[in-house]
């Protein structure tokens, strides 16, 4: 079973991630932000450092898919290597931060890796407006986010709708970000879970 979440920059991802895995008892691998040694001179420079960011979120990511998520039996994925691909890596590109030549390269690396990776069976997608987002960036207080440009939140967020509402290659559940409090609200939090259960994916099948 892998069950994959996806959103924008602050949309709640992670956490939700830990909570969903938390009550399947699923294995749960987080996307290597922390890692990533140009991720702030991205957002101080993103056209100088979009190449190397973008190429170094990929080679974790296919490392996190070779070793944490092929062959393993219950895993949920914080952020996917399609999201990197369709959705980062071409905002960069549409938005004229990432030259043409390294978006050709770029998206030969992805292609060339796709037909190994792993699909997930459901992925649940988190929607959030540029204020929801820009208040839980605020609220978790990470200094290099501070200064992200509402411009890229929202071509991230216009991506991310044609994206979601063409991916067919596993279920999707939506999650409306701004209305459902799922950290606070228990209620909303289960409101996620009886969609992912209306799906055949829960207790006690991830037992």
């Amino acid at each position: 079973m892998y069950l994959a979440i996806s959103g924008n920059i602050g949309s709640g991802k992670s956490t939700l991630t830990r909570m969903l895995a938390d009550r399947y008892g699923l294995r749960p691998v987080y996307e290597p932000y922390t890692d990533n040694p140009y991720l702030e001179d991205f957002y101080h420079d993103m056209r100088r450092y979009s190449f190397h960011s973008q190429v170094y979120f990929l080679s974790r990511r296919l490392e996190q898919h070779l070793h944490l998520i092929t062959g393993a039996q219950y895993v949920i994925q914080d952020r996917t290597v399609f999201e990197d691909a369709n959705i980062f890596a071409r905002n960069l590109y549409e938005s004229g931060q990432m030259e043409e030549r390294d978006w050709d390269t770029y998206r030969g690396l992805y292609e060339g890796i796709l037909p190994a990776l792993r699909l997930p069976d459901l992925l649940i997608h988190i929607d959030a407006s540029l204020p929801t987002l820009q208040g839980r960036i605020a609220q978790r207080g990470r200094s290099y986010e501070q200064s992200i440009p509402e411009a890229y939140l929202d071509g991230l967020n216009r991506l991310y709708d044609g994206w979601v509402t063409d991916f067919d290659a596993c279920p999707v559940v939506r999650v409306p970000g701004d209305q459902l409090d799922f950290v606070q609200d228990p209620a909303a939090f289960q409101w996620v879970c009886d969609r992912v259960q209306a799906f055949g994916f829960g207790l006690p099948l991830l037992r």
